[in-house]
């Protein structure tokens, strides 16, 4: 079942037009998030960021807060989920061609709920491939990465690149040659036991995932800095690691051939034991 605007439908009648402004052009946003035993992670911050990314760009989410979280409920309980990766997305809604917005009076509203499936064993036990591909992140002063946006083209080549390559994931460099992100993901290292991520205004999407990830290493004591890193900090770090709602903490063992000494190391297990120690608690309280 999929919640459709106002109602749940079945997936075979889950219609949006092909005069949708997402469809057409990508003019939309979305969230993505996880739920454990029954219970939505972190929905209120997902919530905000949605919200966020629509005011950016001027859309009208035709829901509010705490309608949304019942549908979502809603949907998860018609599939009988407990397990579940959902997905909101919101566009501009059907109207004639043509680039301005305000030829969409209604933005169309989707919730999909689909069974968690669960990555293989053998990546958090040995770690993944990944590669730093020649696709630039977009300028943030052109589409600002803050925006959850469903034009996703620029990712979509970027993992192309990659995929090509023997790689799982992609990261992408800014436009000065700074590591970014990757597709769907943040990275991570541990250099001299202090751990390193790309600052926001490097021009990344700010991770809720990332966010929990680094409040949980200073409540643990370790070092932690944001800021701008070359490539080869990342070849040469001691461990490697990406992040997202779905993956939590996902070791890397490799990056563009380069071996990274330690995988999973110390540092990136320690954050996986506490992120998923996060997790049980928060299911307890508001489940």
């Amino acid at each position: 079942m999929i919640y459709l605007n106002d109602r749940l439908v079945p997936e075979d009648r889950a219609c949006v037009s092909v005069f949708d402004h997402g469809f057409l052009y990508g003019d939309g946003i979305y969230e993505t998030l996880r739920a454990y035993k029954g219970v939505v992670f972190k929905f209120s911050e997902h919530i905000a960021r949605l919200f966020r990314s629509a005011s950016m760009i001027g859309l009208a989410v035709p829901m509010d807060p705490g309608r949304i979280e019942e549908a979502v409920y809603m949907t998860m309980e018609a599939n009988g989920q407990k397990e579940a990766v959902i997905r909101i997305t919101v566009s501009r809604g059907p109207g004639p061609v043509g680039l301005d917005p305000s030829l969409c009076p209604s933005p169309t509203f989707v919730i999909i709920s689909g069974d968690f499936r669960k990555y293989p064993p053998r990546y958090y036990r040995k770690g993944v491939r990944i590669a730093v591909v020649n696709t630039r992140r977009n300028y943030r002063g052109a589409l600002d990465p803050k925006i959850k946006s469903l034009n996703f083209l620029n990712n979509i080549l970027a993992k192309r690149e990659a995929a090509a390559r023997g790689a799982y994931e992609a990261v992408m460099l800014n436009y000065r040659g700074c590591i970014a992100e990757g597709t769907i993901t943040n990275v991570f290292f541990v250099k001299d036991g202090i751990l390193c991520t790309p600052g926001v205004d490097v021009g990344i999407l700010d991770g809720i995932t990332r966010r929990m990830i680094l409040d949980i290493a200073g409540d643990l004591g370790i070092g932690v800095r944001e800021g701008r890193f070359r490539k080869e900090e990342l070849c040469n770090a001691q461990e490697v690691f990406i992040s997202n709602t779905t993956m939590e903490v996902m070791p890397v063992a490799e990056v563009d051939g380069a071996k990274i000494a330690d995988s999973p190391g110390r540092v990136t297990r320690t954050l996986h034991r506490a992120y998923r120690k996060e997790v049980a608690e928060y299911i307890k309280r508001h489940g």
